[in-house]
């Protein structure tokens, strides 16, 4: 048999070096060690105590046209991949019953074939044929796609047999839906089950990495608030400002934003999540900035309100004054393993701030301000901007939140909101992630003032 010429083989040790190194740059993103997502993906099995699978949405699903593909939020979680198309299997340790033997925790990672056509438009995709597949994923076991019918049949073979999936509720869309139905197909005992609100459990407690990640999030956001301290003045279109912003935290690594920007003044100051951003800002109005970035997929969320001209009119103040001080007062009522975000609950953040607003100013009619805080106080941040959680939980160590009165009049176009990110640290300590953002009205006109 004629040896192989030396660059040939050369040839072949760089393609192979070169794919490595391609699929490696799709985890651009901070990724944290797989072994914390070996662990929720245990946490997970666990708690559901039988089969998972999961499925990733393809690469032509989803609102994907602005940005590109962005992987799913829960298979994210317990992965780390951004591989669209993929597949994984969650089996918990089970003991022997009867005829049936015992079997090990098992987790499977699928992965779709490789497309080479594809790939010219959407770059090289990791296949389950290569043999440092497990070490990228950190899966114990990686297979071809086509590997999973017959593994998903193996894991639910018993009497009354359940998948656990994310099953699609009234108007929502899932990635697992028809890949699955195959499965009722062949076992028509077979019931498929919400893994959903398993995964939210898991996700309302952040573990060290995933904060560390929003507070990456967090402090590009700030910088980019700065920069909008300076930038906004009289004349000046609210785009311009948006425009800046992304591009300040984007060169600072978030890849995109974590919700449509909302830069309103004036009229728009008072509408909760106007994104127009189209309208020339004027001198004697208040724009209300609520904008942040998207870092290795955690989201933040801040929100300041400045006066165009950089000084606010007494009656500004007033109300400016009043929501921040309801999220000082909300702040300082903060019970960790108490405290909640409900409106009904006599431990309620939200409570100690409506009555703070209600107690403090009147309309211009007389009336108090409370009717005119229309929102709820505040919501968890994590892989999305309202992320995944266990409402029944009370706010607790790992938990990172947003605290953000409001007042929207607009008899007046004077809207006012202040929004900061907080984490709870392992002994119950609140922590403003956003701190260094100043948000005292003085503060602010020195800032655009450039002091």
């Amino acid at each position: 048999m004629r040896k192989p010429q030396p660059y040939f083989f050369l040839a072949s040790v760089c393609a192979s070096l070169f794919l490595l190194a391609a699929v490696e740059s799709s985890f651009a993103l901070d990724r944290q060690p797989n072994t914390d997502y070996h662990a929720r993906r245990e946490a997970l099995a666990k708690k559901a105590g039988g089969l998972v699978v999961l499925f990733a949405p393809t690469e032509n699903e989803g609102p994907n046209d602005l940005y590109g593909f962005r992987q799913d939020d829960n298979f994210f979680y317990l992965s780390g991949l951004r591989e669209p198309g993929a597949a994984l299997l969650i089996a918990s340790a089970a003991e022997a019953k009867g005829d049936t033997p015992a079997r090990p925790y098992t987790e499977i990672l699928f992965l779709p074939p490789r497309n080479l056509t594809q790939e010219k438009w959407t770059g090289p995709k990791l296949g389950a044929e290569s043999a440092e597949a497990p070490k990228i994923t950190g899966f114990d076991h990686v297979e071809d796609m086509g590997q999973l019918p017959n593994d998903v049949i193996r894991f639910a073979a018993g009497a009354r047999p359940v998948v656990y999936t994310d099953v699609a509720s009234h108007g929502e869309t899932s990635a697992s839906s028809a890949p699955l139905a195959f499965l009722t197909r062949v076992n028509a005992y077979l019931a498929f089950q919400d893994v959903k609100p398993m995964i939210q459990s898991l996700r309302t407690t952040k573990d060290a990495g995933e904060v560390a990640l929003i507070r990456k999030a967090v402090d590009a956001s700030v910088a980019a608030h700065f920069a909008a301290f300076k930038a906004v003045k009289p004349n000046v279109n609210e785009r311009e400002i948006s425009a800046l912003m992304q591009y300040e935290w984007g060169k600072r690594g978030c890849e995109r934003a974590a919700y449509a920007p909302i830069v309103g003044s004036g009229y728009y100051s008072t509408v909760l999540h106007y994104s127009d951003d189209d309208n020339v800002m004027k001198s004697g109005d208040v724009v209300v900035i609520d904008a942040a970035g998207e870092y290795s997929m955690y989201a933040s969320d801040i929100t300041r309100t400045l006066p165009v001209n950089g000084h606010f009119t007494a009656r500004q103040r007033e109300i400016y004054d009043i929501v921040l001080g309801a999220q000082q007062a909300a702040e300082a009522a903060f019970k960790p393993g108490k405290s909640t975000m409900k409106r009904d609950d006599p431990e309620s953040l939200y409570k100690v701030a409506f009555d703070y607003i209600n107690t403090h100013g009147k309309d211009l009619h007389g009336e108090p301000l409370g009717k005119y805080f229309i929102h709820g106080l505040g919501h968890p941040v994590g892989l999305n901007v309202h992320d995944a959680t266990d409402f029944n939980v009370p706010l607790g160590p790992g938990q990172v939140f947003t605290i953000e009165p409001g007042i929207y009049i607009p008899e007046e176009n004077l809207g006012v909101r202040i929004e900061d990110d907080y984490y709870v640290d392992q002994d119950g300590k609140l922590i403003k992630l956003s701190g260094a953002l100043p948000s005292g009205a003085e503060e602010v006109e020195k800032l655009m003032a450039g002091k």
